[in-house]
């Protein structure tokens, strides 16, 4: 907590880390409790992270028992059958409640031919805007450009966070009855649309504090991208077709393994082309209104992907679209640390989708959902709190030592060695898509020796230090990653092994994770109550 004289020094009874849909949720929500919230962000609340350039679907379904039991088997297999029909009903009930809010609260849903309105999807640029204006009405004080550096604790548990503006070097503090981690996912700097501020903050913080994670070997998400756009669609490419650079057409590259069979395909040096010729042409309207960020960048080169053919690539988006998160252990997303709750991507989402999820849908419900969860949670421990809020003496929890400008030990270059050694181990299909015990025992040998290069040096209160910081959870997250999957083995969910091929009934069982130096996994029974078959 270093700068404290000029620090901006704040009391609450609620701080939100992440201002996207999760936090903005939980703020929300905690606010509506009564108690004082504040908001930071790493970027500009409304505006930054995944959802915010996106149109995205929303697990939204109707209170009908025959449409919401196939809405849960839709992914239950697929997922290695590791979700629970408990908490897949409370979120399919809240995130029903919550569109239906943002209905009321004026989100501009499309009409049917009828006249009522279509609610299953949403634009991520009107959603976050609205949120914001909702957070603000609801007298949350939002810190923009403000991420956090280190969560605060006693032997209590967690009581705030510090960290800095980054456009004016300004550190702050906020003490806070509770607090609720909202940081996203971690994509690895890989540069996929708005996920550049995803780089696993959140796991660090709240593992330092004493929180583990579950389902961190559901982390390899990879999608389909134009090779230059940064736009990661992959459900538009339901209506592409596959060739070659002669016009032949790549073999299973349509189906639900496509993925696969183009990551293979770029291994060995054959460029994949996709045309969305598939689409019907009532949809291609649509198709344009519904994600328009996806068609800007063949605008800009004049291609039209419905007819003309463009070379594509794989993006890794880690577990922004994975299912591993901060482990969660009650029905109002606490962590096994007193005071801290977790929501959103940060959040596992194994609990409602097992091993495998995509982009939106069941990841935007579970967003809305787990955020409004987590805000509840928090306001309720923070009023329990009382007087006893005002008496902590709560220190840093960095691994890091957080020092002030001008004496810390890691300059840019560093950093950026750092990140470029922690994406030579996540990013190549070979190492993360395609897995084996021998290649990452040696990528989890090479993480661990970087993490101890990284391990008590001293970052600054600064824009440079925020990156040194997200360097250290990059490299942290890649080890959580791999060190669950080496213990998963075989292949279930998105997971797959080359040497573990197939489901072992006798790992139906979750992986928790945890430490910093000293990693450990072990396994958790899916509750016996609540398998669906």
């Amino acid at each position: 907590m270093a700068n404290q004289d000029r620090a901006l020094h704040l009391t609450t009874d609620v701080l939100v880390i992440g201002g996207g849909p999760a936090g903005t949720w939980a703020a929300v929500t905690a606010a509506a409790k009564g108690a004082r919230v504040v908001l930071a962000d790493k970027g500009y609340c409304g505006s930054s992270g995944a959802t915010a350039p996106s149109g995205t679907g929303v697990w939204y379904v109707q209170p009908d028992q025959q449409l919401r039991e196939e809405a849960k088997a839709s992914r239950y297999d697929m997922g290695g059958r590791l979700a629970e029909h408990r908490w897949m009903n409370r979120v399919l009930d809240r995130t029903y409640v919550n569109m239906n809010q943002l209905g009321a609260w004026g989100y501009p849903f499309p009409l049917d031919e009828y006249g009522n309105q279509h609610r299953r999807s949403l634009q991520g640029p009107e959603y976050m805007r609205l949120m914001r204006r909702v957070v603000k009405k609801a007298g949350v004080k939002i810190l923009d450009h403000s991420p956090a550096l280190e969560l605060l604790a006693d032997e209590h548990g967690v009581g705030g966070a510090a960290g800095v503006h980054t456009q004016t070097g300004t550190p702050w503090v906020v003490e806070a009855g509770a607090v609720v981690i909202a940081t996203g996912g971690c994509a690895f700097l890989s540069k996929a649309l708005g996920c550049n501020v995803l780089t696993g903050d959140g796991y660090l913080m709240a593992a330092e504090a004493g929180a583990n994670l579950s389902g961190m070997e559901f982390s390899n998400a990879y999608a389909i991208c134009p090779t230059f756009s940064s736009v990661t669609k992959t459900a538009y490419y339901s209506y592409a077709s596959f060739y070659y650079e002669d016009g032949t057409v790549v073999e299973g590259a349509g189906s639900k393994r496509g993925r696969s069979v183009i990551a293979r395909n770029l291994m060995e040096g054959r460029q994949v082309y996709a045309i969305l010729d598939q689409a019907p042409e009532h949809l291609k309207p649509l198709l344009r209104v519904g994600q328009t960020n996806f068609f800007l960048p063949f605008d800009r080169r004049g291609i039209d992907p419905f007819t003309d053919p463009f070379p594509v690539t794989l993006r890794l988006e880690g577990t922004v679209r994975g299912t591993g998160g901060i482990r969660i252990t009650s029905e109002n997303c606490e962590t096994k640390v007193p005071g801290l709750y977790a929501a959103g991507d940060a959040a596992t989402r194994e609990l409602i989708c097992g091993g495998f999820t995509g982009g939106g849908s069941h990841n935007a419900a579970w967003a809305m959902s787990s955020g409004s969860f987590a805000g509840e949670g928090a306001a309720d421990y923070a009023k329990a709190l009382g007087v006893h809020a005002a008496s902590r003496q709560l220190t840093g929890r960095s691994t890091n030592p957080i020092v002030a400008e001008g004496k810390g030990s890691v300059n840019a270059s560093r950093t950026e060695e750092w990140v470029q050694a922690v994406q030579e181990e996540v990013k190549p299909y070979d190492r993360n898509l395609f897995r084996s015990g021998e290649v990452m025992s040696q990528s989890l040998n090479r993480l661990d020796q970087l993490w101890q290069s990284q391990r008590g040096q001293a970052v600054e209160q600064t824009a440079a230090g925020v990156k040194a910081r997200e360097a250290a959870a990059m490299t942290a997250t890649a080890r959580w990653m791999y060190t669950s999957a080496l213990a998963r083995t075989e292949s279930r969910g998105m997971h797959k092994r080359s040497d573990y091929k197939g489901i072992d009934e006798n790992q139906h069982y979750r992986l928790i994770t945890g430490g910093l130096d000293q990693l450990w996994v072990r396994p958790e029974q899916v509750h016996k109550e609540v398998v669906v078959h």
